[in-house]
Parts: C-alpha cells; sequence; structure tokens
C-alpha cells in the first residue's frame, strides 16, 4: 500500500442504471419498485475500489470494516445513478471513504465506509480454513 500522503484524497465514480431485479419488490425487502439500498452500498464500495486501484500493490486488495449509510431519496427503475468515494484519512492499513450516490443533480445517499487492506492469498486460505473448521 502506498502511504497516506499519497492515498488521502484518492477519489473513485462507479455508475449504475437500476433495472427491475435491483429493486425492494425483486429482492423480497418491501412492495415498492425503487432501488434496494443493498445496491447503494455496492455502488459506494464500487466507488471505493476504484479509487484504490493505483494505490495498491500487486496482491493487495481491500475488504470493507465498517458502513454507515444514510438515504436520503428513492430512484426507480431506469434511473441512473453515480457513486462517488473520496478518502478521507488512513491509518497503517485501514482507510476511511467518504461517499455519496446523486442520480444527476438529486442527492440519494451518503456513507462512511472504512476498508482495510489485506494480501489476497492470505486472507483466502484463512476464510477457507475458518470454514473447514467450523464446528457442525
Amino acid at each position: 500500500m502506498r502511504p497516506a500522503d499519497e492515498v488521502i484524497g484518492a477519489v473513485g465514480f462507479s455508475v449504475m442504471t437500476v433495472r427491475p431485479g435491483d429493486t425492494c419488490l425483486a429482492m423480497g425487502i418491501s412492495d415498492l419498485p425503487i432501488l434496494a439500498p443493498g445496491h447503494l452500498m455496492s455502488v459506494m464500495e464500487s466507488a471505493c475500489v476504484a479509487a484504490l486501484s493505483e494505490y495498491l500493490e500487486t496482491g493487495e486488495t481491500t475488504i470493507v470494516d465498517k458502513f454507515d449509510i444514510s438515504v436520503i431519496d428513492s430512484v426507480g427503475i431506469g434511473s441512473e445513478i453515480r457513486g462517488a468515494a473520496r478518502c478521507t484519512e488512513m491509518d497503517g492499513r485501514s482507510m476511511i471513504f467518504e461517499c455519496d450516490i446523486y442520480e444527476g443533480e438529486r442527492h440519494i445517499a451518503f456513507a462512511i465506509i472504512e476498508r482495510t487492506a489485506v494480501e489476497r492469498v492470505s486472507f483466502l486460505a484463512r476464510t477457507a480454513a475458518q470454514s473447514l473448521i467450523k464446528p457442525s
């Protein structure tokens, strides 16, 4: 991972067009054909990943540790939303991002996301090992 003075201020973007299967109705979490909040989170996480793409070393990736989201408004099928993430803090391998989602000029959601850099192979090996030793 590059030093904090290089990573802080990094910005990433993500775009999504809402499809019928992306709605709360389709996912069974309400009876409204509006974008499910989980997709808002995915767009924000994608923007965080894009912000870090040039700052990670070979074999590194990031995982989410904390996610604090506030939904301001809803969007329906066919809407195009744009997510933006900006790294505002870094402490060791942990980074804090301020994220926003807009549909045009309309502010849809905002969040604070904490992500941690991990070595991909070691992380996956540890995850696989934990799955194997789970009590039945």
